[in-house]
């Protein structure tokens, strides 16, 4: 039921995304979503402190990845307006490093309570201070904005794919290939702990290093990526491809170095491939287009990760195979993906 129950939450929590994202374009009620989403999102995690039984304890799980669900496409595309004044890479990744920043943090505030002898119901109702710090901050962001929603013209027809462009649907599939690929860190730490690769309790410290390498990670590259273009990433993608042979064959350091790899690739793929996407989604279905683009990665992350499960228990080294393979196959598609984008661009300018 664990297993079930977490599957079905990042499920649903990526799924959900196109509808959502499609909806905050067409009433663009950005800030109105935003702020619903943010609102079950936050609240859920606490309110676990008040969970007698484990349904409640699921429906509350499900709940706090259905906010993240409502609220990611409208807030990723008025990061992609932000995007025009400081860089695309700059904005989404410093809020990547800001959110992978809270998930090294919050675990550790939480360990704390626990290592004083409360029970974890007093670890949950101590984050309700930090859920109503963000919604605090998020209607401060919203007086500070007053203006609302991207401000570009509605486009007049919604109906049309989102990110119309050739390069839109290479980029699509190419995050796919690299989330069926990148193996969920549950399965890794299951491994650990099996294999006796480290003790059980330095576990979630490989875990907290890996937040803080994404967290490290997409501001650089985030910086870089607006200086040097698209070879950023498809170098970085290839480097952290090798995340999967180091965590199921090494041994402590090595074990270490392939859980910072998988950290990285974990911002990369929330930031630098929102970034790229940016300029090729038209302004007014921005939100349409993340949310599409999400709903295809989170789809083929939960059938990748099952079918890594399953090689999991027969062979080890076909896990590994089929882990660097899809994601290796995804750089060609990135490259191609910049080479139609530039295409198309010149096009234009001609």
């Amino acid at each position: 039921m664990v297993g079930f129950v977490a599957g079905f939450g990042e499920l649903v929590g990526y799924s959900l995304r196109s509808v959502t994202g499609y909806f905050a374009d067409r009433t663009r009620k950005y800030w109105l979503v935003t702020f619903v989403g943010y609102i079950i999102n936050m609240l859920a995690v606490p309110a676990l402190a008040l969970a007698g039984n484990w349904p409640v304890a699921a429906g509350l799980i499900v709940a706090e990845r259905t906010g993240r669900a409502i609220r990611k496409p409208a807030v990723e595309a008025m990061l992609s307006d932000a995007g025009k004044s400081i860089g695309a890479g700059w904005a989404f990744g410093l809020h990547e490093a800001l959110d992978q920043a809270g998930a090294m943090v919050g675990p550790l505030v939480a360990a704390l309570i626990l290592f004083q002898g409360k029970s974890y119901r007093s670890a949950f109702a101590v984050l309700l201070v930090s859920a109503l710090l963000c919604l605090g901050i998020v209607a401060i962001a919203r007086l500070v904005h007053a203006r609302g929603a991207p401000p570009e013209k509605r486009p007049s027809h919604l109906l049309e794919a989102p990110g119309s462009s050739k390069a839109y649907w290479i980029y699509l599939a190419a995050g796919a290939l690299i989330a069926a690929g990148f193996a969920d860190f549950s399965l890794i730490g299951f491994h650990f702990r099996k294999a006796s690769v480290v003790a059980e309790n330095v576990i979630p410290i490989y875990y907290a290093a890996a937040m803080g390498a994404g967290a490290a990670g997409s501001l650089i590259f985030g910086r870089l990526l607006d200086k040097l273009g698209q070879p950023v990433i498809v170098v970085l993608f290839f480097v952290t491809a090798l995340f999967a042979p180091l965590v199921f064959f090494g041994g402590v350091g090595l074990a270490f170095l392939g859980t910072v790899l998988w950290g990285l690739s974990m911002g990369a793929q929330d930031s630098l491939l929102k970034a790229v996407l940016t300029p090729i989604i038209p302004p007014g279905k921005r939100s349409s287009g993340f949310g599409l683009f999400d709903t295809v990665y989170g789809v083929a992350w939960f059938a990748g990760s099952a079918l890594m499960g399953l090689l999991y228990d027969r062979s080890i080294f076909a896990l590994v195979i089929f882990s660097v393979v899809l994601q290796l196959a995804a750089l060609p598609l990135l490259v191609a993906a910049a080479r139609q984008r530039t295409s198309a661009s010149s096009g234009k300018s001609a």
